[in-house]
């Protein structure tokens, strides 16, 4: 397991700020065995919490060219047709993943193709189940040209999320499962497939970045 550049000086910071208040209550002489009992455990579950945020696991890679695996982990949490007014004016498959806390944060490519839109968006801090999160909080998207379609990727900010960070450009060629970006203590990434995809997954199944195969592409 590896951890993400995006999270070190985080976990730096984390591990600092333990320090600084631990050598408080030594210098005040301000502890006891209860004291340090239940700061050593708030401490180990903050710096554990921060390492899982950003760790990188290592994973048995689904490459699949006519298919679409996941772009994270996390729990499926809306399956529905929309319509989009950004780069394609048109209805398109929604499938979104809802990342809790305990999840892996970084998120990838679905599938390989070039990339042929970008666009950061500020925004709110709403729950990331909310359907109006793809749209009204801080997010990206991004649209890859597939060979056959058009495929495009949403990584959207939560309430506690911090900082969408996303490695797309305009014209780069990506592979499948390559790395898109990160979400720092974020939280929902949402896939934007053709009406007529074959989709694999259900409302509330648990899916892995890399190794679930979400949907076949006709």
């Amino acid at each position: 397991m590896k951890i993400h550049k995006e999270g070190r000086t985080t976990i730096l910071i984390v591990i600092v700020t333990i320090a600084v208040i631990l050598a408080v209550i030594i210098t005040f002489s301000l502890y006891n065995f209860w004291i340090l009992t239940v700061f050593g455990s708030a401490s180990l579950v903050v710096l554990l919490q921060t390492l899982m945020f950003f760790r990188i696991p290592q994973r048995d890679i689904l490459i699949k060219e006519d298919g679409i695996v996941s772009p994270a982990d996390g729990r499926i949490v809306m399956i529905q047709e929309v319509e989009i007014n950004e780069y394609l004016k048109e209805k398109r498959l929604q499938v979104s993943i809802f990342m809790n806390m305990f999840n892996v944060h970084v998120n990838w490519y679905p599938c390989a193709g070039d990339i042929v839109y970008y666009k950061y968006h500020p925004g709110a801090k709403m729950v990331a189940w909310h359907p109006k999160s793809s749209e009204k909080n801080e997010h990206t998207t991004v649209f890859l040209n597939q060979g056959k379609h058009v495929i495009g990727v949403k990584q959207v900010a939560g309430l506690i999320a911090r900082r969408v960070i996303c490695k797309a450009r305009i014209g780069k060629q990506v592979l499948q499962c390559s790395e898109l970006g990160i979400i720092k203590f974020g939280s929902r990434v949402d896939i934007l497939l053709p009406p007529d995809a074959e989709v694999l997954v259900r409302k509330g199944q648990r899916v892995w970045g890399c190794e679930t195969l979400i949907a076949n592409l006709k």
